[in-house]
């Protein structure tokens, strides 16, 4: 895996670019560990002070330092989304290798409850979710109920990967050898398919944060932990805008977008590597 990133690094500039971003937003929510206020205080600086050398990125009409609720709102952000790619992941990746391995009726069953998962609009039953449990809507209640609706595009991929491995030599001399289905899929197969579950896992991380922050925008989530979603929900709710407090949106805007477009070169660049022809020209051959 090492030897990958490296060469994605020294031949590919999209890889590049999105792996420095995405390191900044980062280390921005590393810097959450030293804050010196718990992220859910209000009124411990003074309200709607515009940025300066004593609060970088000013401070909001609640009395809180932007720069440090921006840090523990990014963390908790990067949290959400890698929870819900790591969660969906590991249901296409086992849905996706059993159903092109098996196939048969297996197959069909399986393809047919990704097909119904697919047709499901996410906007409207996210926010049936929210009206259901909103008593206990909480950050795990929404992580796994987005992870339980963000599996079937990728599983389907992965499944036209395991049709093709089901196939060649290296996996019949393995069905000969003895080996259990369980060995084949996870000792021959997941490596094969792991570059792909790469790029998926940075395209599944934009759609999950961007789901989240339009439902905490929206206030159909818990608002009161904080997250860049959440942010702009109180921003909103002040009239940051009409109020001249433009550095409460402007900032978290700013840095969620740093973070879009460094999972998407991620993604782009990953995608282009598993193309065999690409890779081969951008290393000049």
């Amino acid at each position: 895996m090492l030897i990958v990133v490296r060469d994605l690094i020294r031949y590919n500039l999209e890889f590049a670019i999105g792996a420095f971003l995405t390191t900044t937003v980062v280390v921005f929510a590393l810097l959450s560990f030293f804050a010196p206020h718990p992220p859910i205080d209000i009124y411990v600086v003074p309200p709607d002070v515009p940025p300066s050398a004593e609060y970088w990125f000013g401070t909001n009409s609640r009395g809180q330092d932007v720069f440090w609720q921006l840090t523990v709102a990014i963390r908790n952000t990067l949290a959400f989304g890698l929870a819900v790619a790591l969660l969906s992941r590991i249901l296409s990746l086992v849905i996706g290798l059993t159903s092109g391995y098996l196939g048969g009726w297996t197959d069909r069953v399986l393809m047919f409850v990704n097909d119904i998962f697919v047709s499901i609009p996410l906007l409207p039953i996210l926010v049936l979710c929210y009206f259901v449990f909103r008593e206990n809507m909480t950050w795990v209640t929404l992580a796994l109920i987005m992870a339980g609706l963000g599996w079937p595009y990728d599983s389907r991929l992965i499944r036209s990967v395991a049709m093709s491995l089901r196939t060649r030599e290296f996996t019949r001399h393995a069905v000969f050898s003895g080996l259990t289905t369980r060995q084949i899929l996870v000792g021959d197969h997941l490596p094969y398919v792991m570059p792909i579950v790469f790029a998926t896992t940075m395209a599944n991380m934009i759609w999950s944060i961007g789901m989240e922050v339009t439902l905490s925008v929206l206030g159909f989530t818990n608002i009161n932990v904080p997250t860049v979603g959440s942010m702009l929900y109180w921003a909103n709710q002040h009239t940051a805008l009409v109020a001249g407090t433009w550095w409460w949106l402007a900032f978290p805007v700013i840095l969620i977008v740093m973070m879009f477009v460094g999972l998407f070169l991620l993604a782009v660049s990953m995608n282009e590597y598993i193309d065999p022809r690409s890779r081969l020209r951008r290393m000049g051959a």
